[in-house]
């Protein structure tokens, strides 16, 4: 009898998940991560706040939640000065991503991106029949001359840019994001992925427009706010945009947990300011570290440090591999240029005393030495 069939673009996708997860990595070896120091999470958690809303609101949790988020988007709107309607909510920055591609892309389609950028990304684009186009870093930035030139030249239906910038901690100033923004054509949608902006100086974030009207901006709870496990993240952009994603949404996506978390994180100023200080100290504290062992950090302006190890990809393969033996979760870039690096995230000081202890052992592992 024949079974159901898949679809073709589906048929022919792997079975991946685009991260592998330190659960994953205690399941392999049996060792227990004692330092979670890998998936740019705030080990400084939420503010305490937060877990109060959340003990309350987990009474009513016999409730579907709001469908429109709508007390969220009227406390977000306010805090950026736009319009309820200029802004939505979904399962963070990774359950947006799939739906703008969802929105803007038919089979075939291209986006833009970098070579080595966020990969969820790509992996909703291959996901839906998309096709990606590459642009190479140029060092530790996202190239953005080059990503408009190519914009220019192959009308992507997407382009892509993430500042600051996930996998190497790097950002632009907001007058050359704005120039980039200009030099885009119109037909082409940006999509912005501010994740880490609550982290980025001063001068980083160009200030919120929503009159552009081929730009969409993506914010998360998940990083300098300490809420990565409940899901939360919002883009902002033209009502045009913002309403249509009402036509492809999961309505009941966004938890009453996550509702009230998101709300409650963000009426806490001041614990986010205290959260940004502790991330700024740790950022520094794995940067005498990385050059204690003669390793080099790069300057961030997220909550994470990229550190270059000095030779190949191969040797820092072996130094991550090295680390999670001995119980410490880090990841690294897979791409060419980039792999040479490894990408701790902050933490809390057992965690900064952990990695301390412990790289110089992975090192010389990674050496061939005893």
């Amino acid at each position: 009898m024949p079974l159901p069939e898949l679809t073709e673009i589906a048929e022919k996708l792997p079975e991946t998940v685009p991260f592998v997860g330190p659960e994953a990595i205690e399941r392999k070896t049996g060792v227990k991560i004692r330092a979670r120091i890998g998936a740019n999470e705030s080990g400084f958690g939420p503010s305490p706040k937060v877990l109060a809303a959340i003990r309350e609101a987990a009474e009513g949790i016999w409730k579907y939640p709001d469908p429109e988020n709508y007390e969220l988007r009227v406390a977000l709107a306010n805090f950026h000065g736009i319009a309820p309607d200029e802004v939505t909510i979904g399962e963070g920055v990774d359950g947006l991503m799939g739906l703008i591609v969802r929105l803007f892309m038919e089979p075939g389609d291209v986006l833009l991106t970098s070579l080595g950028a966020y990969p969820t990304l790509n992996y909703h684009v291959v996901g839906h029949g998309g096709r990606l186009e590459f642009v190479p870093y140029q060092g530790a930035h996202e190239d953005l001359a080059a990503l408009a030139e190519a914009a220019q030249r192959l009308k992507p239906r997407i382009v892509y840019v993430a500042n600051p910038d996930n996998p190497m901690g790097s950002y632009w100033p907001a007058a050359d994001i704005e120039k980039f923004i200009a030099a885009v054509p119109d037909e082409t949608l940006i999509m912005l992925d501010e994740a880490y902006g609550e982290l980025a100086p001063d001068d980083a974030l160009p200030p919120i427009d929503t009159s552009k009207g081929n730009l969409l901006r993506l914010r998360s709870f998940s990083k300098a706010y300490g809420l990565a496990g409940i899901r939360v993240g919002y883009a902002i952009g033209p009502k045009k945009f913002i309403g249509a994603f009402n036509r492809v949404r999961n309505h009941f996506g966004v938890n009453r947990l996550a509702q009230a978390a998101a709300m409650a994180a963000l009426a806490d100023q001041d614990y986010l300011r205290e959260a940004k200080a502790n991330i700024a100290a740790a950022r520094e504290r794995i940067a005498r570290i990385a050059r204690d062992n003669g390793l080099t950090a790069l300057p961030s302006a997220t909550n994470f440090v990229a550190v270059d190890c000095g030779r190949d990809g191969d040797y820092a393969t072996k130094i991550l591999e090295q680390l999670a033996l001995l119980g410490v979760f880090i990841r690294k870039p897979g791409t060419p240029g980039l792999d040479k690096h490894i990408r701790i995230s902050v933490g809390p000081e057992a965690d900064m005393a952990l990695l301390a202890e412990s790289l110089p052992k992975a090192i010389r592992a990674a050496q061939g030495g005893a």
